[in-house]
């Protein structure tokens, strides 16, 4: 009789409500995980919660209410989940988010906003979240192709994953006499909530496609496989690392939405 990959593991997804999150968190669970959710819609955590038990029925899933940029919620949320067995083993922090607009229309209020959208949530789910991984562990944080490859109408979003990247090697050197692991996935434009505007406009999705040589979207089970593989056994030897998953975008470049045409 086979035992699943993450059996005995526990983890915390923040962001857990949202498309990435969610598939994050059914795929932790799949793979034998016990899981503890965190957002700030205790309505739609419990509506996730429902579509876990659905695909992983005999899965431990418990939701805690919060703000991921919340030094209280996010350290609340953790001892939640280290309760549940006395252990903390899996760490995913999915906030993240921006806006468009053209660099000189940006303003330092959006600076601020997306490096704490894309960096503090992560700077405060790893700060909390390592001491309690007392038999080591695994942190996969998600990053973005924006990380790379420049996106017009897009600095702020960009110069914000970069510097989640930054920290995550630095994190992963420091931690890893610890047995923690610190990764990233980087993923092309997926199908969520942040991203319904662009895919609502099939003029917008043809022209990431163009830059796609597998000519296709990312779909948030796309991003939760690769999770799920750095939370596993079968990446106990890579850390500090970002992988892209994108369809191959990186090979080529982000398509310039303010151009014509």
């Amino acid at each position: 009789m086979s035992t699943a990959p993450l059996a005995g593991k526990t983890a915390l997804v923040t962001g857990g409500s949202g498309g990435i999150g969610t598939a994050c968190a059914r795929a932790l669970a799949a793979d034998g995980s016990r899981v503890v959710i965190m957002g700030r819609r205790e309505e739609a955590l419990r509506a996730s919660r429902s579509q876990i038990a659905d695909a992983v029925p005999d899965a431990e899933i418990a939701i805690c209410p919060g703000d991921a940029g919340s030094e209280e919620d996010v350290g609340r949320a953790l001892e939640q989940a280290h309760a549940l067995a006395g252990r903390l083993d899996i760490l995913v922090p999915t906030v993240g988010g921006s806006g468009f607009a053209p660099f000189l229309s940006a303003s330092v209020a959006d600076l601020r906003r997306d490096l704490d959208l894309n960096i503090t949530t992560a700077f405060i789910a790893m700060r909390l979240g390592a001491p309690l991984m007392k038999a080591g562990g695994s942190i996969i944080c998600i990053s973005s192709t924006a990380a790379t490859l420049p996106f017009p109408a897009l600095a702020t979003y960009c110069a914000s994953k970069a510097g989640l990247e930054g920290l995550i090697r630095t994190v992963a050197d420091e931690l890893g006499a610890l047995g923690i692991r610190v990764n990233a996935v980087r993923p092309g434009l997926t199908r969520s909530e942040a991203t319904a505007d662009m895919f609502a406009d099939p003029a917008v999705i043809g022209r990431f496609l163009e830059q796609t040589p597998l000519k296709r979207v990312g779909e948030p089970e796309d991003i939760a496989a690769a999770v799920a593989y750095l939370a596993g056994p079968g990446s106990s030897w890579v850390t500090g690392q970002s992988f892209a998953v994108d369809g191959g975008q990186e090979l080529r470049r982000n398509p310039d939405l303010l151009g014509a045409g």
